[in-house]
């Protein structure tokens, strides 16, 4: 490999293998953390240069005049000495630490999608180092609801293996990683592979699409259940009322190709505000037969009305489904029957 092949930050390692400790550190006194800690990376994994690379990376710098040129040792030994000589011990300890998980890539990283609940069943019976070391690894938002669904006892041995874990070489961290990303495929699916399949939602939808007499048993007996649900979902659902919700050029796109018929059923005993919305929506003729079809009907069964209305609210649904209008949700819009 020669001089020529090497990147910036590999040529500023081999160089600083060339000079003793002292001098290399006077060198590294001048660089930014992020420099020092790319440049030490470079240290560890090359270990010696050959004497023509040596060379070669000498002439490239212009020059520089090398003194006591030694066996150009690196590893990690030398890159720590030379951190510790440039920065002092305490923060040359954070770089080495920074740098073992950095040289380690992301091991933990398929965890990333993981739900606190999967990495409590993944990390079930593992030993507390075990669990402070990929807990280490892990977001501290996700580590946090982690740590407290841990068993107390267990909690705290982690939270301590935490708190005086020591650096870990990047083949420990590997094996760990290896041995939990098996165990993962079982447990943690990723995000983009997750849906959801149920809710409050879902279950709207479901019974919106429902006959008229289905959803009245079904939100009567949802009731006696679970009221809080019940509740939601009724809060949720749409209804004929929810016209007034619409802006007068929505409610214009339900109302247009309607039968006068079906529009006459559903408007019986309606809110006012539901009938004014209706009125000032349609055109004076289109009015004039809506009028005579009301005074036409007479009594009417309930069942005629409830169905009337849910056809109307297929059509509020299905506009709403495509984009073509907007219902304005909100507890001052209610209305209520």
């Amino acid at each position: 490999m020669a001089g020529t092949a090497l990147t910036g930050t590999q040529k500023a390692a081999a160089l600083l293998m060339q000079f003793s400790q002292a001098a290399a550190a006077a060198v590294m006194s001048h660089l930014s953390d992020a420099e020092a800690e790319s440049i030490a990376a470079e240290i560890v994994k090359m270990r010696r240069v050959q004497p023509d690379i040596a060379d070669a990376v000498i002439d490239e710098f212009h020059g520089m005049a090398v003194r006591g040129r030694h066996a150009a040792q690196g590893g990690r030994d030398f890159a720590a000495g030379l951190l510790a000589a440039s920065f002092g011990s305490e923060k040359a300890a954070g770089v080495m630490d920074r740098l073992a998980s950095t040289m380690a890539g992301r091991p933990f990283e398929f965890l990333d999608d993981a739900e606190p609940g999967q990495l409590l069943s993944l990390l079930e019976d593992e030993l507390p180092a075990t669990i402070a070391l990929v807990m280490a690894h892990l977001r501290p938002d996700k580590a946090s609801a982690t740590l407290a669904g841990l068993p107390g006892d267990l909690r705290a041995d982690v939270a301590q293996a935490i708190g005086t874990m020591g650096a870990a070489t990047p083949e420990a961290v590997g094996i760990v990683a290896a041995t939990m990303r098996q165990r993962a495929l079982a447990v943690v699916a990723p995000r983009e592979q997750m849906a959801v399949i149920g809710g409050v939602q879902p279950l709207v939808d479901i019974i919106n699409r429902s006959d008229v007499a289905t959803e009245r048993a079904l939100l009567e007996e949802l009731a006696l259940r679970d009221p809080e649900l019940a509740e939601e979902v009724r809060s949720r659902m749409l209804t004929f009322a929810d016209l007034v919700k619409l802006d007068n050029q929505d409610v214009q796109l339900v109302l247009r190709g309607l039968d006068a018929n079906t529009l006459a059923l559903a408007m019986k005993g309606a809110p006012t505000p539901v009938l004014d919305t209706i009125r000032a929506n349609i055109s004076e003729r289109n009015r004039e037969l809506l009028e005579f079809e009301l005074e036409a009907l007479g009594p009417v069964r309930t069942s005629e009305v409830e169905q009337a209305r849910a056809d109307i609210v297929r059509i509020i649904r299905e506009l709403e489904a495509v984009g073509e209008i907007t219902i304005r949700r909100g507890d001052d819009d209610d209305i209520v029957y």
